[in-house]
């Protein structure tokens, strides 16, 4: 009765209170730009493809810690199941391979099933974040078929010198570091970040069934203990007026902490822990050909060239047996044969080491009535090292790309924008994917259709790797496989929206067609193709079953996205976001040897989030910010070992900022409390959780800032903002 209660308040407060897309709360919030969408400058109200946008305030409010809790509590739209190997999301109801994660228009590196590791990314150099759902960018390509996540980061524009401390603390240990400093010398620029998280851990429950019975004294935990730590520096150097030019880098540590065996020995515990390393540099620049520097409308040219690398490696506690792939050139026996061979305390064993180098060049081109062009070209290079995963202990692909994109605003109230993207995989040949979308304005009002095919090649990963995946009592053998076809997308998209100066409201209504999706189905050991090794299966009394990617699947995600907002005075804002989503597939059934109806994994039909944000000085040395939010879903769906719970949590966060705006020193404190009613999901393993909170946890927050420089005026339009300039 206490959780339907409280999940009724939740949508009482959700539809009685008009609440606010998460974007606009600020007074000026018509003047937000964002540049995702199309990749050139718009502001949120006249952006041709819609564009959801998570504000500087609204992050601050909020308080926080990951990338994850943010997405997941102001937004509707996504869901997560955090695992060691990365983050496990989805954006209406596509997974982490059709997600595009970029940080300041780049894409994020990680895992090449897609699983990447949110915690590379800093939530206190956060400025803002732009989410456009569906491929509907000619921009962007492979991993963009649910949509375009754009991090957009704090930049220091101001001369002199920047320094900032953040420390926060939680409950089980839980730690978020992050430091700043940066200082402007003529025309150089240099700007030094590093943060470092770490967490204990916890666990729900003691319960497992494993080996046929239920055990009541498992060491697993719902979420393992972790440290991480990462350091960037970013140089720019303006030679002219017209040009800029840049050089980063950043280098990343992850250890991941697992439960040693215990007195159950065949349950899911390990006697390795997990270690990563990520490392990438990059560099480039941009040429502004004409146009005063003040205007929006200069035609320019990019230059990106970026390298990344994403090692994962076993990092042994006790002694392990594990399968080793011998080869003939190095061993002289035979070719592809495996042997078992002790791994013991301390030893260090790399399982994957995945490179990756781009190269991007961009023009945009304002031509006369109100027209502006975009046309790009783009080369990935994809490299995979994996000694015991793969069949020549090595894998690559590249992908070249061509796109072109017109937006066209002859009339005043019509925005039409269209785009082509021509892709050429190494593998696969050619392939080219069209996209339209259009804008019709009426005063406060925005009517926005959209039509995009999306095309995604299998990834190195899904043709050439293959492991052993533990899930609770059961193992399976997951093979690639290169026959696989590439997957293909059709997304449309309509919406309405209202903006007034204190009522905004957005409804989106979409469908997703995909065609040979990919996805591990149960094979028979005559089905593994000649040459990848069946040493793991053993002779079939450790029960691993061998599974393999294949084009089994199509799907269809259909739904319709809410966002309502209403500000209430000058201090006081709302806001809330429902999400709606229906999702059919077709799965092989490998018992009944047919296709059937299935929803995919992780689906929940409903998902909402509300908040409410109170902000006010007191003096010029004081000002408290107040927030109280809410989020929830129904249950989500599942093939195999069970549904997740609904459930709704909620969060208050307070901020306390002292120090007169404009000083070079100021301060500021956070206090806060998260799951307030202590909910949570005690599910036994490996079925699923709804959400895997510990229950009711606490925070605190401690920031100073040092700025000695004077703050530098930029055009309304641009998109990177002072670090002073953190306007509530």
């Amino acid at each position: 009765m206490k959780r339907i209660l409280i999940q009724a308040i939740g949508l009482w407060l959700l539809a009685a209170s008009s609440l606010a897309q998460t974007d606009i709360w600020r007074q000026d919030s018509l003047q937000e730009v964002v540049v995702t969408g199309t990749g050139t400058q718009h502001l949120l109200k006249n952006a041709p493809v819609q564009t959801e946008v998570i504000s500087n305030k609204m992050l601050r409010s909020y308080g926080g810690k990951s990338l994850e809790e943010i997405l997941a509590g102001l937004t509707a739209s996504f869901a997560f199941s955090e695992g060691d190997m990365g983050s496990q999301m989805q954006l209406n109801g596509l997974g982490n391979s059709y997600i595009l994660i970029l940080i300041d228009g780049k894409r994020i590196h990680g895992d090449v099933g897609g699983e990447n590791d949110l915690s590379l990314i800093d939530p206190h150099n956060i400025e803002k974040i732009e989410i456009v759902k569906g491929a509907q960018s000619a921009l962007y390509g492979s991993d963009a078929m649910a949509g375009v996540i754009n991090i957009i980061t704090k930049r220091h524009n101001d001369s002199g010198i920047y320094a900032d401390n953040t420390t926060r603390y939680g409950t089980h240990n839980d730690l978020r570091q992050h430091n700043s400093v940066a200082f402007t010398f003529g025309k150089f620029t240099s700007q030094t970040n590093f943060q470092l998280q770490r967490n204990d851990g916890w666990q729900n429950t003691t319960e497992e069934w494993a080996e046929g019975m239920v055990l009541t004294d498992s060491r697993n935990k719902t979420v393992n203990k972790f440290n991480n730590w990462q350091i960037a520096q970013r140089f720019t150097y303006n030679p002219i007026d017209n040009l800029e030019l840049y050089a980063d880098g950043s280098f990343y540590l992850k250890n991941i902490n697992r439960p040693r065996n215990g007195k159950h020995a065949s349950c899911d515990v390990y006697t390795y822990d997990l270690h990563y390393k990520n490392a990438s540099a990059s560099t480039g620049g941009k040429l502004y050909l004409n146009g005063d520097k003040s205007s929006s409308r200069r035609n320019q040219l990019t230059l990106d060239v970026d390298w990344n690398l994403h090692d994962y490696y076993y990092k042994y506690t006790a002694r392990t047996y594990e399968y080793v792939l011998l080869r003939g050139e190095d061993f002289g026996v035979q070719n592809g044969e495996w042997f078992s061979v002790p791994m013991y305390a301390g030893q260090q064993k790399l399982q994957s080491d995945q490179q990756r180098v781009m190269g991007q060049l961009k023009g945009i081109f304002y031509l006369p009535s109100e027209n502006t062009l975009s046309v790009g070209t783009e080369y990935r290079y994809d490299y995979l090292k994996a000694p015991d995963r793969t069949e020549s202990g090595t894998a690559s692909d590249w992908t070249a790309a061509l796109y072109a994109q017109d937006e066209l605003n002859a009339l005043k109230w019509l925005n039409i924008t269209g785009g082509l993207r021509f892709v050429r995989n190494r593998n696969f040949g050619v392939r080219l994917t069209p996209k339209l979308s259009t804008m019709f304005s009426a005063g406060n009002f925005r009517f926005r259709l959209g039509w995009s095919q999306g095309f995604k090649s299998p990834t190195v990963k899904e043709l050439h790797y293959r492991y052993l995946h533990v899930m609770g009592s059961s193992t399976f053998f997951n093979i690639g496989n290169t026959n696989l076809k590439p997957q293909t997308s059709n997304y449309y998209s309509a919406n309405v929206e209202y903006r007034g100066s204190r009522l905004t409201a957005s409804v989106t209504g979409y469908v997703n067609k995909l065609d040979n999706m990919i996805a591990l189905v149960n094979v028979d050991p005559g089905e593994i193709p000649a040459g990848v090794t069946t040493a793991y299966l053993g002779d079939g009394s450790n029960k691993v079953q061998a599974r393999m990617y294949k084009n089994m699947d199509d799907a269809r995600t259909c739904g319709i996205d809410v966002t309502l907002s209403y500000k209430v005075m000058k201090d006081l804002s709302f806001s809330s976001a429902y999400s709606y989503l229906d999702t059919k597939a077709h799965l092989y059934d490998e018992h009944k040897n047919q296709m059937t109806n299935v929803v995919i994994d992780g689906m929940a039909h409903h998902k909402w989030s509300a908040s409410a944000i109170y902000s006010h000085a007191f003096s010029t040395a004081y000002k408290l910010g107040i927030s109280l939010s809410t989020r929830g879903s129904s249950k989500r769906y599942y093939q195999n070992n069970g549904d997740g719970k609904a459930f709704q949590i909620w969060r208050l966060n307070t901020t306390h900022d002292l120090g007169k705006s404009g000083r070079s020193l100021t301060y500021r404190v956070e206090l806060g409390i998260d799951n307030i009613f202590n909910y949570v999901d005690r599910t036994m393993r490996p079925y699923h959780l709804g959400n895997n909170t510990s229950g009711t946890t606490v925070h605190a927050t401690f920031s100073i800032k040092f700025n000695s420089g004077k703050s530098v005026k930029h055009n309304k339009l641009s998109t990177n903002s002072n670090f002073n300039n953190e306007e509530d």
